[in-house]
C-alpha cells in the first residue's frame, strides 16, 4: 500500500467535513429538545459553527496544500 500524501490529505478534509456535520446535527437536536432559552441559544451557536466549519475549513486546507505553480 502506498503512502500517498494527496490521499491522506483528502481523507483529512473529508474527516473535518464529517465532524462538522455531526456538530451541526448535534446543535439542531439540542435546539429541538431545548427547554430553556440558554439551551436554544447554545444549540443555535453550535449549529452555526458547524455550518461555518463545513464551508470554510476544507477549502482552507485545500488552499494550503495546493501545489505551487511551476516557476520557469
Amino acid at each position: 500500500m502506498t503512502d500517498d500524501p494527496a490521499r491522506n490529505r483528502y481523507f483529512a478534509m473529508i474527516g473535518v467535513q464529517l465532524l462538522a456535520v455531526i456538530g451541526a446535527v448535534f446543535g439542531l437536536v439540542l435546539m429541538g429538545r431545548a427547554t430553556g432559552w440558554f439551551q436554544t441559544i447554545l444549540g443555535g451557536a453550535i449549529l452555526i459553527s458547524g455550518l461555518y466549519v463545513m464551508a470554510v475549513v476544507p477549502r482552507a486546507m485545500a488552499r494550503k496544500w495546493r501545489t505551487p505553480p511551476p516557476t520557469d
